[in-house]
């Protein structure tokens, strides 16, 4: 059999492509609708592990990625939101969270994709009102997912009967193989749901098993762990506990279960729907049409059931794994903390930014709070000086003027980084409602760099005076 090797490349790497925008734009969307939620449930809901397992569920479904939930966490961490304990159980929670992606992928709405595309479209360009702007972004990026999944389908329908095709599919039926080249293809292309997407793609087209079905998803769970692990580089010590966290939960739970798939795939199949005769003929009626003479009813039933067995597998080895692990989060915590311990730190420079962290840019509300710390920050050296001030030019020498003056250009250094960082977040699309709180931060922070000016205006200034008489 002879392939159009160029056409079938072409299809499947543009469908993969057309996946990865419309989940990139369906999650920028969510993040944007749903940044001051998150925050509030995050604040709320993380007062123990396992309301913080609840609340990293609801958020990753709602976003759609726990890589982006596990970024945010950390960026949490950093920005002071969140402690090493409340941040387990959310990491916990959004690997159950964004199993939600493969159940909806499951569904055979493919054929719907180019309405979900129009209907987001319209919204997006049409309306003037951001939140229909936004809300309109994430449905026509949902149907870019299921349109790229067509694409990705129709791309691979030739490769039924290509012998050198199916030979490497045969090669997968050995779990640990499948499991690592899942893992390879995910820490490339940065989403675990885009991995359950092509593998869901192939066990449509009938060709791989379902164990051969888990053991990718297995491997796309751990592929994820490289956009923690990126995610740390240079943060605080708790946020490196938090991903070292994601990265060892991951580790410890796919090779635990590896060598007891095949229970897995008994117990998945005991619980998932099985495909009726009807549905089974008009599917091999189908593949006949198109072409594919060697379709017959138990191709047509593994191409109907695998797919929901794959999204329901994927759902329950991450739900086992949650509730195996929320218990003993405690130790594992104090267990992080022993074995990596806070570093001693330099001594502090006031004027660098503490809470300022680029990863939370994303979601407006969520970096707007890392904004207000930095403020009560500065409000805090402020207040530290005007404290010390009225005895420092009563009866200071020259070096405790000159530190008196130094913390006031701290307090310069500190707004101008809190300016960059707002300018930002301006980029963004804001709510009203964002907007007029960054108007109320720039506001109470020009009152407290104007109190930090005075001080080196008048106080320095009468000190100096002071010692020159």
């Amino acid at each position: 059999m002879e392939l159009d090797t160029v056409t079938i490349l072409i299809e499947l790497f543009g469908g993969l492509a057309l996946f990865l925008f419309g989940m990139d734009q369906m999650t920028e969307a969510l993040k944007a609708v749903a940044g001051d939620g998150m925050r509030r449930m995050l604040g709320r809901f993380t007062s123990n592990r396992f309301t913080g397992v609840l609340s990293g569920t609801a958020v990753t479904a709602v976003i759609q990625s726990s890589s982006v939930t596990t970024v945010l966490v950390i960026g949490f961490i950093t920005a002071g939101l969140m402690t090493l304990e409340q941040s387990l159980g959310v990491i916990v929670g959004a690997k159950i969270g964004t199993t939600i992606t493969a159940q909806i992928i499951a569904f055979k709405v493919t054929k719907y994709a180019l309405v979900l595309v129009t209907a987001g479209f319209v919204a997006h360009f049409a309306s003037k009102r951001a939140v229909v702007q936004r809300y309109g972004a994430m449905v026509m990026g949902l149907g870019l997912i299921f349109f790229g999944m067509n694409l990705m389908s129709d791309a691979t329908r030739p490769l039924r009967s290509f012998q050198p095709f199916i030979d490497f599919l045969a090669g997968m039926e050995n779990p640990l193989f499948a499991m690592l080249l899942s893992a390879a293809f995910t820490a490339v292309v940065q989403s675990s749901s885009a991995t359950i997407g092509v593998v869901i793609v192939l066990a449509t087209q009938g060709f791989i098993s379902l164990e051969t079905g888990i053991a990718l998803s297995f491997g796309a769970n751990l592929g994820t762990c490289v956009t923690a692990a990126l995610a740390a580089i240079g943060k605080p010590r708790a946020a490196v506990r938090a991903a070292a966290f994601h990265i060892g939960f991951a580790l410890v739970s796919v090779f635990a279960w590896l060598p007891f798939i095949e229970q897995l795939a008994e117990l998945v199949r005991a619980v998932s729907p099985i495909a009726t005769e009807a549905a089974i003929e008009a599917h091999v009626a189908t593949a006949h049409a198109e072409g594919t003479a060697s379709a017959d009813a138990a191709w047509a039933r593994r191409a109907i059931e695998i797919p929901r067995q794959i999204a329901n597998a994927h759902t329950l080895f991450n739900v086992f794994n949650a509730v195996a692990i929320v218990g003993p989060l405690p130790m594992v915590g104090r267990l992080l903390e022993r074995l990596l311990p806070d570093r001693p730190e330099p001594v502090s420079v006031r004027s660098q930014p503490r809470y300022l962290d680029d990863n939370l840019l994303g979601a407006p509300a969520l970096a707007l709070d890392a904004a207000h710390r930095e403020i009560v920050r500065m409000a805090e050296v402020t207040g530290e000086l005007i404290r010390t001030s009225p005895a420092t030019v009563l009866r200071g020498d020259r070096d405790q003027l000159d530190a008196l003056a130094a913390g006031e250009h701290d307090i310069d250094q500190l707004q101008r980084a809190v300016l960059r960082y707002l300018r930002k977040v301006a980029r963004g699309k804001l709510t009203p409602r964002e907007s007029e709180r960054m108007g109320r931060l720039l506001t109470v922070m020009a009152s407290i760099e104007h109190i930090s000016d005075a001080i080196e205006a008048t106080m320095v200034h009468q000190g100096i005076h002071r010692l020159e008489r």
